[in-house]
């Protein structure tokens, strides 16, 4: 296992003063610091939530995408979500926000970006074959509703989650770590351990 200590402090007793929800290399670090290394290394991925009923799926999405180091995340609809289950990741997250999902998605596409919906629909294809592009946004709907249609029209491709059990789906939080960690494995690789030379 890399060693994820700051070099600053290292003694455990310390660390645990700083409570936030980081590495122990990102303990003690001013936010703006943190949020800038995040920067440096962050991944061509985008993520875009749809929040048209206060889904408390948001905040686990977001801390997903804080882990799978997403270049960006946009809450689509309510600008407010519950917070509490992104224990502070986004605070170290760009999110953004658009009144629409069509609006998210042309903007990211303008960059550059294929459209991914992800829903178990008729017709989608397998998370386990799709090959991701560099450039991809992720696009998930809501509990019990999924990808709106307006989000689907936008769509270049549509995936879907395999399952092995009796359950229809499983929950959006979920979904976005399943998909985040399928696009990282295949087109990040291992993540490398924070702290090396040329870090910030």
């Amino acid at each position: 296992m890399s060693d994820l200590r700051n070099p600053d402090f290292p003694d455990a007793e310390a660390l645990r003063d700083d409570p936030r929800n980081v590495i122990d290399h990102f303990k003690y670090w001013d936010h703006d610091a943190i949020v800038a290394a995040l920067d440096t290394r962050r991944n061509r991925f985008a993520v875009v939530l749809e929040n048209f009923a206060y889904d408390f799926n948001i905040a686990t999405a977001v801390r997903n995408a804080n882990a799978f180091l997403a270049r960006e995340l946009w809450v689509v609809g309510r600008r407010r979500f519950d917070r509490r289950g992104a224990q502070g990741t986004h605070r170290y997250q760009h999110v953004r926000h658009a009144p629409t999902t069509p609006d998210a998605v042309r903007a990211l596409r303008a960059e550059g970006y294929r459209v991914v919906a992800v829903d178990n629909l008729d017709g989608a294809e397998s998370l386990i074959s799709y090959r991701w592009r560099r450039d991809s946004v992720m696009v998930f709907g809501q509990e019990a509703i999924g990808v709106s249609p307006g989000a689907l029209a936008e769509a270049d491709d549509v995936v879907y989650i395999p399952q092995y059990g009796s359950t229809r789906s499983i929950n959006v939080g979920s979904a976005s770590a399943v998909a985040m960690f399928a696009y990282a494995s295949q087109v990040v690789g291992e993540p490398r351990a924070w702290g090396q030379p040329g870090d910030q």
